[in-house]
This record gives structure tokens, C-alpha cells and sequence, in this order.
């Protein structure tokens, strides 16, 4: 065990958290975020939509149940860096393969714990997300500042290509076949084309460098754009390619980056949120139905669009869906003329609430409306 190795958290502005090595003995910069989640840290270490980003993990004991090989949202942890509080010594369930230090240890990823993750999570929240360092090979914190304020923002940051498959592959359907869809893999989490699966779906995951043609070339019905990392205002080509999707009239859901994406096809701007939001527990108003669902987040950006009005676009009339009770920030869009919707948060939660989860049944009466029209 690595964990009485002394270790040091800098943040950009400055400010020091004093702690011991967890995971892996090295260095790590990224951008801080702060994840309220109570469960789930094994789906958030292998969310694509981590990649380059320190989390820190505001719920104290982390590591009670261990890991295992079945809830990995990918093939590899993708955080630059990990922050608990209160390390469980030893990992049990009936389900584990292993324990959590270790695996962070495996794969080379540098943690700390023993910090105040309450204090430093106050003051993200009131400074907004920053960059930050986390080594156990030095214990200067202006020799670590130094590299913290030389690291790459996550504004500009152009990530889906770090993060997509190398190789088209395929989700069959379980059960009778209903639908093709082709999703652009800018960073999915291996729950979605299951949520889809369930319904009948079969899903082609392509390259997030894929053309319309090769969305085409699997006989879709309907397509996906995934959730992933980085700055939305730098995805130009999957925003034109959600342009061209519309054009053709396909059935178009994006979830997450998705959203951005779809919201950029569409006319709109994007913006960096202050600190983000990242958990299990957002309240968001259904605007149709009035509806409030309990939502799993992870997004640091948003769609810059009126809430309460029918905005004309080059594809007609867009509205926004839903809306986070707590900040009125977009969260989700709906074109009037299209067959497209999006959602900023993540139905296919896991782990996390199921409020959301009829969405992918929207998204398939929409493809079933489609192919009767």
C-alpha cells in the first residue's frame, strides 16, 4: 500500500491540500472537478468524459465495495487523477474482483487521500473548476504551481479523438431485432447501447472521425451522438455531421456532449460552466410535461439557448425540453421539425437513478415513427 507516502494537491490559484499517495506513486495534472455522487466510483473512473480531468470525490468513504469486472463504463480508467478523503482499508462484496487502490495502481493512475475533499470542494465551488496537481514525488507546493499553470485548460480543448474506438464494433439486440442505429462514439459509456439493446436496438459504434457515409454504409434507422470530454466549441466536424443527419431527416439523439453538438448543428452557443455538474442527485423540470426527474450529470460546458420560447433555426423550430432546477442551465433541446432531441445529463445512468430511462423509449418511437411515415 502506497498511502503513507506523503502526497500534495496544488490548485492553479494556489491554494495546498496535504495528503498520502493513493494508487499510483507519480505526478498528475488536470482540471479539478468535484463529483457528488454516493455511489457509483468505479462507472466514474472509466467514463470517457473524465479524460484529462482530477476528480475528487466528495462523498467520504470511497473504495467500501471494491472493484469488479462487470461495471466498467469502458476498457480503461480514463481520469487524470483521483482525491478521496477516507480510503477503505479493505474492500467487500460478494461481486469484487479486487480492491480499488490497487487498480488505480495498475493502471498508473496518481491519487491522494486523507485530504479535506469537504474544504476543497467549498472552494471549487466558489472559485470555479481550475487546474490543478497532485504528486507524491515532491513536497513543494510552488515547485508543483509552477507545472499546474504550464498544463493545457480544458477550455479549447479538443478531446473526442483521444477517447473514441479505434475500430467500428457492434451491440446486437437482445431479443428480436427492431432497429439499426449508428452511434459517434465521442467518448460512450458501454450502458448505452445496452439501454438500447434492450429495446431491440442493434448499435454500430463508429469512429467519432466517421462521415455521413460511413453512418450510412450500417443501414441505420436513427443516430446517436455519445456523451465524451472536452470543449464543445471545438467539435466542428461531429457538428457538421449532425447538420447533414438533420438534412436528411434521420432520427437524431444526442446525450451529454451530444447535446452540445446538437445544439451547435443548430445555431447555438456553448459556455463553461462554473464548477460543473457532476452527480447523481440534479433535479430537472420536464418543460412538456412538468415533470421533475432526479438526474445523473457529468458536464462542465452547456448550450446557450432561450428557455421559454420556440427559437427559429435552420432546421425550424427548436425549443428547450428541460431545464436544471437548480441553475436554470439547459438540459435539454427538442426540434419541432426534425426528428431530433438531445439531453444534457445521462439516462443510461449507472450507477444512479433511473428517472431518465424512458428516453431511450422516446428515441425509439421516434425511429418507429419515422420508418411508418
Amino acid at each position: 500500500m502506497n498511502r503513507r507516502r506523503p502526497a500534495i494537491l496544488v490548485l492553479e490559484d494556489g491554494r495546498t491540500f496535504r495528503g498520502e499517495a493513493y494508487g499510483s506513486v507519480g505526478e498528475t495534472f488536470g482540471e479539478a472537478v468535484f463529483n457528488t455522487g454516493m455511489t457509483g466510483y468505479q462507472e466514474t473512473l472509466t467514463d470517457p468524459s473524465y479524460h484529462r480531468q482530477v476528480v475528487v470525490q466528495t462523498a467520504p468513504h470511497i473504495g467500501n465495495t471494491g472493484v469488479n469486472t462487470e461495471d466498467d463504463e469502458s476498457g480503461r480508467i480514463w481520469v487524470a487523477g483521483y482525491v478521496v478523503r477516507d480510503p477503505a482499508r479493505i474492500g467487500s462484496n460478494w461481486r469484487a474482483t479486487g480492491g480499488l487502490e490497487d487498480r488505480l495502481a495498475t493502471e498508473g493512475v496518481v491519487g491522494i487521500a486523507g485530504v479535506d475533499t469537504r474544504a476543497l470542494t467549498r472552494h471549487l465551488r466558489e472559485r470555479g473548476a481550475m487546474r490543478v496537481g497532485v504528486s507524491s514525488l515532491t513536497d513543494d507546493p510552488q515547485e508543483l504551481l509552477a507545472r499546474v499553470r504550464e498544463a493545457p485548460r480544458m477550455e479549447g480543448a479538443d478531446l473526442s479523438a483521444e477517447v473514441t474506438t479505434a475500430q467500428p464494433y457492434v451491440v446486437r439486440a437482445e431479443g428480436e431485432h427492431r432497429f439499426t442505429v449508428a452511434a459517434l462514439d465521442l467518448g460512450i459509456k458501454r450502458n448505452v447501447p445496452r439501454r438500447l439493446a434492450a429495446r431491440g436496438v442493434t448499435t454500430h459504434v463508429l469512429p467519432a472521425s466517421s462521415t455521413i457515409d460511413d453512418l450510412l454504409a450500417t443501414g441505420a434507422d436513427a443516430v446517436f451522438f455519445s456523451p465524451g470530454p472536452g470543449d464543445p466549441a471545438t467539435a466542428d466536424h461531429p457538428a457538421g455531421l449532425a447538420r447533414e443527419v438533420m438534412r436528411r431527416q434521420l432520427p437524431l439523439f444526442g446525450i451529454c456532449f451530444g447535446s452540445q453538438i446538437l445544439g451547435r448543428a443548430l445555431g447555438f452557443g456553448t459556455y463553461k460552466l462554473g464548477y460543473g455538474h457532476r452527480g447523481i442527485n440534479q433535479p430537472v423540470l420536464d418543460q412538456a410535461t412538468g415533470k421533475v426527474e432526479v438526474t445523473s450529470h457529468n458536464h462542465g460546458f452547456a448550450v446557450d439557448a432561450p428557455l421559454n420560447q420556440v427559437i427559429d433555426t435552420d432546421f425550424g423550430g427548436v425549443e428547450v425540453s428541460h431545464v436544471c432546477l437548480n441553475d436554470k442551465v439547459v438540459e435539454g433541446l427538442r426540434a419541432r421539425d426534425v426528428p431530433a432531441f438531445t439531453v444534457q445529463y445521462h439516462p443510461e445512468a449507472a450507477a444512479g437513478p433511473h428517472d431518465a430511462d424512458y428516453l431511450f423509449d422516446r428515441f425509439a418511437e421516434l425511429i418507429e415513427g419515422g420508418k411508418h411515415a
